[in-house]
């Protein structure tokens, strides 16, 4: 028994003396939405598909940050999925396939599905990150689609200006233990970019290049995937005026291995602008975007679909919008026209009122028309519009209550022209709080 007590005080004397190495400070932070959607019809196309199908479903997220403050300055940052469902719905099955800009397959965010999980050091010459974290965001909202990847990230800050750099593992290939059927030595995806910010008083603007060196398509397609991209942005305000534009341009190659082959050239570009003025309790803005087609399916050795709006930008609540896509019809020949925007004209007039600090109540008019066609007898996408209200009941809890109303145009008739089309409308409610 004496020995035991020697021992249990020895311990204790071990910890009290190394107290600081246990001394984490732990901040969460977060959000979750519960929301509730009815679609009046899932096909605009009659007599086809779903055409005279609606559908009425509730659904949920919670999504939890938490940051292990290990030391000042330095910190380990995880982000996780919780319970992401559709009340009372069928659950996923197993897959080994990631859900859309997640870490984690749809199954796994079902229940507890891990995003990120990175150091974060704020050195004497920089700031690293280093693990899995946020990428393929710059700029505007326009053109991103957050996905966390492994990386290791480097931001040195000088004053106003900002210098960033990154390398990026999008895909590993090689031969291990859980990919045994690898056969051969480079069939990765990686990216390297670098970046440079400057932030004004009333402005900023920056402008992104990435190389990326995509291997991964020699084991399906048999080439190299070869290409870069420039992305210009800013943000300027002048009194009441916001203004923010961006522009992506990528270009390249496809370099085939079979010899004798023609290599692709890759070409593709996207662009936005938006303006938005606020007067007192009254705001009015305007959009453009516009994001470069292919109507030759390569057969001219050109690419020209590589940009899209991405699926952060959200211009409708039907149209290009990734929640439509993900909580209600994910096809890629669906009515939304897919979770972000390819091969397209978007024009779009907004406004609204704040009559109190509480309550934001909006319009939108948007007409979308396609860029490039091969089969289809119209380019006409159509028109939505767009009525959103949302009540903000305390700091971190909002209500939003929004109808979508689709008017198709004849580009969702195919290459069918007796296809007869209806409206659809959309109702949207979402509880969010944030914390």
């Amino acid at each position: 028994m004496k020995r035991f007590w020697l021992v249990l005080l020895s311990l204790g004397l071990i910890m009290a003396f190394n107290a600081s190495a246990f001394a984490v400070d732990v901040k969460f932070s977060g959000t979750y939405f519960a929301a509730g959607a009815y679609v009046d019809k899932l096909n605009v196309v009659t007599n086809q598909s779903h055409s005279d199908q609606s559908s009425a479903l509730y659904f949920q997220k919670l999504q939890l940050t938490t940051d292990f403050i290990i030391a000042p300055g330095l910190s380990l940052v995880t982000r996780a999925n919780i319970m992401e469902r559709a009340w009372g719905a069928t659950r996923s099955g197993a897959s080994a396939t990631l859900d859309t800009g997640s870490s984690a397959t749809r199954a796994e965010n079902e229940n507890i599905g891990f995003d990120y999980a990175y150091i974060n050091y704020n050195s004497p010459i920089g700031i690293w990150m280093i693990g899995y974290q946020n990428d393929h965001i710059f700029g505007t909202t326009f053109g991103d689609s957050s996905t966390p990847e492994g990386k290791i990230t480097y931001i040195l800050p000088l004053g106003n200006f900002q210098i960033l750099a990154a390398i990026v593992k999008v895909s590993e290939n090689s031969y291990s233990a859980i990919n045994t059927a690898s056969k051969q030595t480079n069939s990765d995806f990686d990216e390297y970019g670098v970046a440079g910010v400057y932030t004004g008083k009333n402005w900023e603007a920056g402008l992104l290049y990435i190389y990326y060196n995509n291997n991964s398509t020699r084991t399906t397609d048999n080439y190299k995937n070869k290409f870069q991209t420039l992305q210009p942005y800013a943000k300027a305000k002048f009194g009441p005026i916001a203004v923010q534009a961006e522009i992506n341009y990528y270009f390249g190659k496809n370099e085939y291995d079979t010899a004798g082959s023609i290599d692709d050239d890759i070409s593709s570009f996207a662009g936005f602008f938006d303006v938005l003025g606020t007067f007192g309790p009254l705001y009015i803005g305007a959009t453009f975007a516009y994001v470069q087609g292919d109507d030759n399916g390569r057969s001219d050795h050109k690419v020209h679909d590589t940009a899209t709006g991405g699926r952060d930008w959200k211009p409708c609540l039907i149209l290009w919008n990734e929640d439509y896509s993900y909580w209600i019809d994910a096809s890629t020949t669906a009515t939304s026209k897919g979770n972000e925007m390819t091969n397209g004209y978007l024009y779009q007039l907004r406004g609204g009122v704040r009559p109190t600090d509480k309550l934001d109540i909006g319009l939108s008019v948007t007409f979308a028309r396609q860029d490039r066609t091969s089969y289809q007898i119209s380019k006409d996408i159509g028109w939505e519009i767009d009525v959103t209200g949302t009540y903000k009941i305390t700091n971190n809890l909002s209500y939003m209550l929004g109808v979508g109303y689709l008017i198709p145009g004849d580009s969702y008739k195919g290459a069918t022209p007796s296809n007869d089309l209806d409206n659809t409308y959309m109702v949207l409610n979402k509880l969010t709080l944030t914390f």
